[in-house]
C-alpha cells in the first residue's frame, strides 16, 4: 500500500467516523452567549420552581416615564434589553441601570421596582423558566 492510499484510506475512515457519530460536515453556526450565570442580578442563588416546567417568552414595552411598579418574581427570569432604557431598584440591593443590549438574570423572590429612564419606548426580551401554577410575576 503506497503512502498516499494509507493517507485517503485513514481520511476516509474518520470522515465515515465523524458521519456515523452524527457530526455534520459543517460546524453548526456561530453562538453568541448572552449570558450564562448560576446567579441572579443581585447575588441570588437561581431556584427552580416545583412542578411540571413551563417555559414563557415576552417582550415588554414600556413608554418613556412608566413604572412596573414594586412586584416580584417567583420564576426565573432572563431579560435582554431590546431597545430603550430601563432603571430597577432594588431597595436594600441598589439600583442598576440596563441599556440596549444588556442581559441579566433578574430578581427571584425579591422586590424590585423598574422605570423606563430613556427618551422614548424600552422594549425588553423575558424568559421565564417557571412551572404550571407558578406566577411568574406577583405585582404589591
Amino acid at each position: 500500500m503506497t503512502t498516499q492510499s494509507i493517507v485517503f484510506h485513514l481520511a476516509v475512515t474518520a470522515a465515515t467516523a465523524v458521519a456515523s457519530a452524527g457530526y455534520a460536515e459543517t460546524s453548526y453556526p456561530p453562538v453568541d452567549v448572552l449570558l450564562q450565570s448560576q446567579t441572579t442580578i443581585i447575588g441570588q442563588q437561581i431556584v427552580y420552581p416545583e412542578g411540571p416546567a413551563q417555559i414563557t417568552a415576552a417582550i415588554i414595552t414600556m413608554e418613556a416615564g412608566q413604572v412596573t411598579g414594586w412586584h416580584q418574581h417567583e420564576a426565573p427570569l432572563t431579560a435582554h434589553i431590546l431597545e430603550g432604557e430601563l432603571t430597577v431598584d432594588y431597595g436594600a440591593d441598589g439600583t442598576r441601570v440596563y441599556r440596549e443590549g444588556d442581559t441579566l438574570i433578574e430578581a427571584l423572590g425579591s422586590r424590585h421596582n423598574g422605570k423606563n429612564t430613556g427618551d422614548g419606548i424600552a422594549r425588553i426580551f423575558v424568559v421565564f423558566s417557571g412551572a404550571v401554577g407558578t406566577l411568574n410575576t406577583v405585582s404589591e
